[in-house]
Formats: structure tokens, sequence, C-alpha cells
């Protein structure tokens, strides 16, 4: 079983705003957590992301480095604090490249999930589904941001 779930997407746009897209709250919402976020920008900080679909999605953040690395746990179910056995660690990576940044996302901790093997890789599916579809968002956005 794949544990973690790697994405990679070039922006055209410097790193300061790829790193705004992935940290400031209205920023995040308008291409990842589209019913809205809250992130509190320090290690421990809180992290809240919102879809009207599936609901609010609770945790908090565990490290950053302005402008490179940015990484939070959050708990897989709606509507409950992280804890081990029901989170995920999300660490953003960006690289300058040429004009504009090379932003790296990997979601890990599906095998550490307390369900079902099957369970597992159906979340991990959808995650792959929902970076993609993100990232994709992003791209698109981040020249406009």
């Amino acid at each position: 079983m794949e544990s973690t779930v790697e994405r990679e997407v070039y922006v055209e746009a410097r790193p300061e705003v790829v790193w705004a897209a992935v940290t400031q709250p209205e920023s995040f919402a308008r291409w990842y957590a589209f019913g809205g976020a809250e992130i509190d920008l320090r290690p421990g900080g809180r992290m809240v992301m919102r879809w009207d679909e599936h609901g609010e999605y609770r945790g908090f953040v565990e490290k950053v480095e302005p402008g490179r690395r940015f990484a939070y746990r959050y708990a897989v179910d709606p509507g409950v604090e992280p804890l081990p056995g029901n989170s995920n660690l999300v660490e953003f990576t960006l690289t300058p490249e040429g004009e504009g940044t090379r932003l790296r996302v990997v979601e890990s901790g599906f095998d550490r999930l307390e369900v079902g093997a099957e369970e597992q890789l159906k979340r991990a599916d959808e995650s792959a589904q929902g970076w993609d579809g993100g990232l994709a968002v992003l791209a698109e956005l981040a020249p406009t941001l």
C-alpha cells in the first residue's frame, strides 16, 4: 500500500506568491479549501479547512520555513481533532525554477490510519484526486494572485 501521495506542479509565479497561496487563508480557499480556511502560521498554530460538501477539517501547523516549506497535520475525518491514528501530514516544498516555482506536495500517513487496508487505499486515492484538482486550479490561478 502506498503510504504517501506525492504531486508536483510548475507554477508561473514567484516563490513568494506561491508561498502566500499555500499559507494565507483567503488564497488557500481559492484553490483548495473552497469553503474557507483558518491558518495560524506558526508551529503548533491551529488550522481549519472547510468544504461545503465535506465539512470542517481540523489540524495544526507543524513546520514553517518562510518561502520554502510549510507542513501541517490534519484529522482525515471532519469535526474531530487530529490525533495519532486519525491524521495525515501534508508538506509543501517550494523551489524557485526559472521565472516560476516548482511546488511539491506530499501527504503521508495513510498506512497509519486506524482503518482497514481497503479504506486506507480509498482515502489515498481520494487525496490524490483532491491534490490533482487543487494544484491544477492553483497553477491556473497563481499568475493572477
